[in-house]
Parts: structure tokens; C-alpha cells; sequence
């Protein structure tokens, strides 16, 4: 089954349980499908990494608003979006934890011969193809800073 087509079913469930929260996190996923479907260019379906990295993008964005409404004191709209956040994760395929990136960071370090700061980039720009989908790359940033530094 398609992503398009789970959140339609999943659409269907939240309308017949009046679930509000669950049907405006789904309807944004609908939404961000189709809109990069229709981009200039575009071709009919979306690739497989191509709907987690929207997916990722739709979550981080409800955290960072969540993120900013909590520092100012503003529960009441953090928790619709933090909510938003938890059910659009749902689709995503399970995350690596920290302590497995590190073991992945070590070992693109020793494989690349990597030394200090200057070759955060070529590390980082390794790590995004090896673990696209699997991580964020704010994650995977902070591990190899912690490394090169070392």
C-alpha cells in the first residue's frame, strides 16, 4: 500500500471517530503530497525516500512551532502540534537510536580518514546517503562534532 493511500484510509478512520487532531495532521500529509506532486517537473509518484523526507519535514515542522510556542508559554497551541507531530510519525519507518548512529559516525570517520573540523563536511554529506530516512541529520551533526573534536 502507497503512503497516499494510507493516509486516506487513515483519513477515513479519523473522520468516522471525529478525531480532529488526527484528521488535520493527515490532511497536511495529503496536502504536502500532492503539492510536491504537482511541482514543475515532477513525476507521478513519489519515491520511497522521497515520502520520508516530507514526512520528516511535516514532523520537524510542528516540533520547531512547538518548540517556540512552549518557550513562550503557550501550551495551549504546543500540544495540538506536538500531537500533529506524534501521528504523522506513525508513518515513518522506525529511527536508529543515538547509540546506533554513533556506531555508523565511527565508523564513516575511520572509512573516510577523517581529521578535526575540516572534514565535517565530507562525513556529514556520507552519513545523509547512508542514513536517509533512518535519522535526522541534526543528530548525526552533533555525533560527528563530538568526534572530530576529539
Amino acid at each position: 500500500m502507497s503512503l497516499q493511500d494510507s493516509i486516506m484510509s487513515a483519513i477515513k478512520i479519523a473522520m468516522k471517530s471525529k478525531d480532529t487532531v488526527a484528521l488535520t495532521a493527515l490532511r497536511s500529509i495529503k496536502s504536502a503530497i500532492l503539492l510536491s506532486k504537482t511541482k514543475i517537473g515532477s513525476k507521478d509518484n513519489l519515491s520511497h525516500s522521497e515520502e520520508i523526507k516530507l514526512l520528516q519535514k511535516l514532523v520537524k515542522q510542528r516540533q520547531d512551532s512547538a518548540e517556540i510556542f512552549i518557550q513562550q508559554n503557550r501550551l495551549d497551541l504546543a500540544n495540538p502540534e506536538i500531537e500533529e507531530a506524534k501521528i504523522i510519525s506513525q508513518f515513518l519507518p522506525e529511527m536508529l537510536s543515538e547509540k546506533a548512529v554513533d556506531k555508523y559516525v565511527v565508523e564513516a570517520i575511520e572509512i573516510l580518514n577523517a581529521e578535526g573540523m575540516k572534514d565535517m563536511g565530507k562525513v556529514m554529506g556520507y552519513l545523509s546517503k547512508k542514513l536517509s530516512g533512518k535519522t535526522d541529520g541534526k543528530t548525526i551533526s552533533s555525533l560527528v562534532k563530538k568526534h572530530l573534536i576529539h
